[in-house]
């Protein structure tokens, strides 16, 4: 019996800090890295929620940029921080799913991290620089077939989602595009708007305020159905391409073994955040929806 109460007692002091940790956190700034350069969708995701976040764990929650190599560079220094709810990372379908499939040395993989919340899910657009005299998908792959690799489309980086994209739309159309990778979306993004590529496929959460101006032309949305934000919109399926449907997911996950009573708390910061008006009057106007 008195060894029995020894064993439950050892356990109980082991566990001790562990329940300590979660019971104080947080007590220190808490980092969010953002895996590619200031601009792209995780980026704005980021710092739409850190302020918010902030005010309602009491700490400040610094946004930090570690862009490259598809999102992996940044990811992987998540994967490997301490997991005490500190670091966390705002992935993305192409940094969580996409990179660690394309680049053989990634580091990690979706099933590494340790979930806390769902942040919002936005459809892609296909969009193009004015410049482009076709104003559907159907013109844009007529204007491909008679002018093969005329055209410029740009990504976010080798492995993300507007990569695959990308070359989805090569594939199926049977045209001819040539790539430009930037190391993030929003350098895409200034490439499109500055004339140096002519394609992008991008969130629409990034894409709308420059389709409502007409800084770009928007040919298709890549949901199942138009958005109630840009009705006009056909999507690629209404274009002739039946399963070409796409959501980009944008997620927040800590490193692995990051304790389930800190991951709860930020989970909870994280729901109120984007239960505010203000967050979600920001991310309607941006075309993405709130998970």
């Amino acid at each position: 019996m008195k060894r029995k109460m020894v064993t439950v007692l050892v356990l109980l002091i082991a566990h001790l800090p562990v329940f300590q940790s979660a019971q104080a956190f947080p007590d220190r700034p808490i980092k969010l890295v953002v895996p590619s350069p200031a601009g792209g969708p995780p980026d704005v995701m980021a710092r739409l929620l850190s302020d918010k976040m902030a005010a309602i764990l009491g700490q400040p929650l610094i946004v930090e940029n570690r862009g490259g190599a598809g999102g992996t560079i940044g990811a992987r220094s998540v994967a490997t921080a301490e997991p005490d709810g500190y670091t966390l990372l705002m992935g993305s379908t192409s940094t969580l799913l996409i990179a660690p499939a394309t680049y053989k040395n990634a580091g990690y993989h979706a099933g590494t991290f340790a979930p806390v919340a769902r942040i919002a899910d936005s459809s892609e657009v296909l969009a193009t620089h004015p410049s482009v005299p076709a104003r559907s998908v159907a013109e844009l792959i007529g204007l491909a077939k008679a002018r093969p690799g005329a055209l410029n489309y740009g990504s976010a980086g080798i492995g993300t989602l507007p990569h695959l994209e990308g070359e989805l739309l090569k594939a199926h159309a049977q045209i001819e595009m040539n790539h430009v990778p930037y190391r993030g979306g929003g350098q895409a993004l200034t490439g499109l708007l500055g004339g140096e590529i002519q394609v992008l496929f991008s969130t629409l959460t990034q894409m709308l305020p420059h389709i409502r101006d007409g800084r770009v032309q928007g040919l298709a949305v890549t949901s199942a159905a138009r958005s109630k934000l840009a009705p006009d919109l056909p999507t690629m399926v209404e274009s002739g391409f039946d399963q070409f449907v796409m959501t980009s997911i944008t997620a927040m996950v800590a490193p692995p073994g990051t304790p389930i009573d800190i991951r709860r708390r930020l989970n909870d910061a994280v729901a109120r955040a984007l239960a505010s008006e203000e967050v979600e009057r920001s991310l309607s106007r941006m075309g993405g929806e709130a998970r």
